[in-house]
């Protein structure tokens, strides 16, 4: 079974992700979820986990707040696509579960450290703050790091927050260096092959026929999440990111992509956080990332719907 940390910006995609996540309790241990401030805020962030894993009705997974800021720069949020709660579509509360008293990155650290003969599988859904911190404080960590299995960048899509730079990697560019330089198994699923798992009509049917809450409620955040992306890019749905990664460690036979290089523009204000992808090998550049450009979409939703149907309520 693989043991796996989440590391978000709750965000309804990233809620959804989280739901399939615990929805796969069979493949995989969560084994705990550690919250950074990128869609919103901090302290909504780490609310809004709390949120999820009460929707989810998961107990027994805990949840550590993080990085209020990226490393070196302001904080640039989105609520523009997310809503000011980042989980707006929806009322959802927290009445029982609690943030752990040990920051996000001490909790990675120890994780690492329990787990260093299994070795442990990040998965990351937003800014690589947290993930930077705990490189850069341990570097011996990377020797307990499985892979990191990561939702940003974008080359043949081009950007979403600029035109030249994903949301994730445009809010903390330094960080993603930092992780990108690590040395550590690295898979990226960038927007090249998020946009091509657009929102469908009949999969949020059968979330709302299912008489599941859980399952209600996600396709009530979807509704939210999507207008954006109609709205703006005129597209039939709306990109389920961080899902994706969730699916990728599931199943990976169902994604293609391609081991290259990858590069962070730091110094740039025009192209900060662009994804340097040297996709055909112009480069003497050692490949540092497995780049993944397809997926077969169908089983994509397929997978999603039965982990997220799954759960007891």
């Amino acid at each position: 079974m693989k043991k796996i940390i989440i590391d978000t910006d709750p965000g309804q995609d990233d809620a959804l992700a989280l739901m399939t996540a615990f929805g796969a309790k069979q493949e995989i241990k969560v084994l705990g979820v550690t919250c950074v401030a990128g869609n919103v805020p901090l302290d909504l962030t780490s609310i809004n986990a709390l949120k999820i894993c009460e929707l989810s009705g998961i107990y027994d997974v805990p949840v550590f707040k993080g990085s209020s800021a990226p490393l070196k720069r302001n904080l640039i949020t989105a609520e523009h696509v997310h809503g000011k709660t980042g989980l707006d579509g929806t009322e959802l509360s927290v009445e029982k579960k609690e943030l752990e008293l040990i920051s996000a990155v001490d909790f990675i650290i120890d994780c690492a450290g329990k787990y260093r003969d299994e070795k442990i599988t990040i998965c990351a859904l937003g800014p690589l703050t947290n993930i930077a911190k705990v490189l850069t404080k341990n570097p011996r960590v990377t020797e307990s790091i499985k892979e990191i299995i990561l939702m940003g960048g974008g080359f043949f899509e081009g950007g979403n927050i600029t035109p030249a730079a994903e949301f994730n990697i445009y809010v903390d560019p330094e960080a993603a260096k930092i992780v990108l330089e690590s040395g550590v198994k690295i898979t990226m699923l960038p927007l090249d092959v998020t946009h091509k798992t657009l929102v469908q009509r009949d999969f949020l049917d059968k979330l709302r026929g299912s008489g599941k809450n859980s399952a209600i409620q996600a396709a009530k955040l979807l509704d939210f999440f999507e207008r954006y992306d109609v709205e703006k890019y005129g597209s039939q749905g709306g990109p389920l990111h961080d899902p994706n990664v969730i699916v990728y460690l599931l199943h990976p036979e169902i994604y293609n992509g391609k081991l290259v290089n990858v590069e962070i523009e730091v110094n740039s204000e025009l192209t900060r956080g662009m994804t340097v992808v040297d996709w055909w090998c112009v480069t003497n550049r050692k490949p540092n990332a497995y780049y993944v450009n397809e997926v077969q979409e169908n089983k994509f939703f397929e997978t999603v719907l039965k982990k997220v149907l799954s759960l007891e309520i």
